[in-house]
């Protein structure tokens, strides 16, 4: 039995479990998506043709003009059938774009200078001119909806960074006891990290070219040449807002999307390192989690509330970064002047995508839960005067007293060190009283350094 396709019997989770979350990837990615952008692609090639000064083709006056761009402005999942019809036959998903355009224009006889120009629809391209920009032109929407998803990240950490920024939080270095910070700083620090991370994604420039088959205007030059066909080319591809790639192969070498990748997988890495330390920190009880009603943690232990959306994330972000790097490795490298290998591989954009997606709105959903356990948390100061043996050697240091390190690792180290043992050291110091006076005040709870001004810094 061959079961229709609903969110239950969907394959990937993209259509399935995930299928609210990566909806607006349809829009962008689909099969759908990308005939629509080949589409505005041949039409914003035939509109520029119409300029170029052929005799054989003169302009497109602005009614036809308009029909034209409405065929791809209302592209409809009906017109993407019927191409997908065509293709049945042709066994060629470019060559059936075109023949559809054909149809459309020379349907309207009130326009009958579209039915003249039918044959310079995809004159002189190959189907990798019309595929690059298309795939560019998903891939400026795709980064929109994934910086976006950083951004909601981002955002959010910075409202933690300055609502703990005071909050004292014992550090752990090695998974031991180290010197303290605040809840906002750490907040603050992977909040910092993703906006470089975000202005990296923004930075990467998209890429497009238009040459032919092999990238040297063979085809262009034959049907005329005394046209400037590189300076045509440079032109549609700026207009639709891109750079413009001089030197190709038949294939755009995919140089800029390995940048592209590689951006948001650092963005994603940093992501996933953000749950798993919050998933450490809630194991810990430095967090709660907002309860919902209704909902279950565990099928047997019904008191447990898991950290399940930082694993979400942390899950999807593998699964995202998996594709990213290998479409960062794979797609610069084709053979000779073309082969198929890339245009596999980049229908699975989407997929990628999705996975980032989904992960984006799981971190969301857990850090919406989090709650500071600040008694939990100041408990962990109760036992860490061994803390300040850092503070302690480092103003011996200062006043010239001898081997104050090894003092203090000899004091503290696989010792419990008690408030005691510690005031009883510094009493015994040869150093200023006034000294002596801020190290006795000190405590675990407040030696935090800078921490508080950097995290409201963020």
């Amino acid at each position: 039995m061959e079961l229709s396709l609903t969110p239950l019997t969907a394959v990937t989770p993209h259509d399935g479990r995930y299928a609210r979350i990566a909806a607006p990837l349809r829009d962008v990615f689909s099969e759908f998506a990308f005939l629509r952008a080949r589409v505005q692609v041949e039409i914003e090639w035939l509109l520029a043709l119409s300029l170029a000064g052929l005799p054989e083709l003169p302009p497109i006056g602005a009614a036809a003009q308009a029909h034209l761009r409405a065929l791809a402005a209302d592209f409809s999942v009906a017109d993407a059938a019927e191409i997908k019809q065509i293709e049945a036959q042709t066994n060629h998903d470019v060559k059936a774009v075109e023949y559809w355009l054909k149809r459309r224009t020379a349907a309207p006889t009130e326009l009958a200078e579209l039915a003249r120009a039918t044959e310079f629809i995809h004159f002189a391209c190959t189907s990798e001119d019309i595929n690059n920009v298309a795939h560019a032109l998903m891939l400026r929407a795709g980064r929109a909806l994934l910086v976006a998803g950083l951004e909601a990240i981002h955002a959010k950490l910075r409202t933690l960074a300055h609502a703990h920024a005071a909050v004292p939080m014992l550090s752990r270095t090695h998974g031991q006891s180290a010197s303290p910070t605040t809840v906002g700083k750490e907040f603050a620090n992977v909040a910092v990290r993703l906006a470089h991370a975000l202005a990296s994604i923004r930075a990467v420039p998209l890429r497009a070219k238009m040459n032919g088959a092999v990238g040297n205007y063979n085809a262009h030059r034959a049907a005329h040449a005394g046209l400037d066909w590189e300076s045509l080319a440079r032109g549609v591809v700026e207009r639709f807002g891109f750079e413009f790639a001089s030197h190709t192969t038949q294939i755009e070498p995919h140089d800029y999307m390995a940048e592209l990748f590689d951006a948001l997988a650092r963005s994603n890495s940093i992501v996933l390192d953000l749950d798993r330390d919050l998933w450490s920190y809630i194991s810990l009880d430095y967090f709660t989690q907002k309860v919902s009603a209704g909902e279950v943690g565990s099928s047997t232990m019904p008191h447990k509330v898991n950290p399940i959306d930082f694993e979400n994330s942390e899950g999807n972000l593998g699964l995202a970064n998996a594709l990213l790097r290998h479409f960062a490795e794979k797609l610069p490298v084709s053979r000779w002047q073309r082969d198929l290998s890339d245009s596999t591989v980049l229908r699975n954009l989407g997929v990628a995508f999705g996975y980032a997606l989904i992960a984006y709105e799981a971190c969301l959903r857990g850090l919406a839960k989090l709650q500071v356990n600040r008694e939990r948390i100041a408990a962990d100061f109760e036992d860490a005067w061994d803390v300040l043996a850092e503070p302690v050697q480092t103003v011996m240091r200062r006043y010239g007293v001898a081997e104050p390190y090894e003092k203090l690792k000899a004091l503290t180290r696989g010792r419990v060190l008690t408030r005691d043992a510690l005031h009883q050291l510094i009493a015994s110091l040869a150093i200023p009283e006034a000294a002596k006076a801020e190290l006795l005040a000190l405590t675990p709870a407040t030696y935090i350094g800078l921490a508080a001004e950097l995290a409201r810094r963020c």
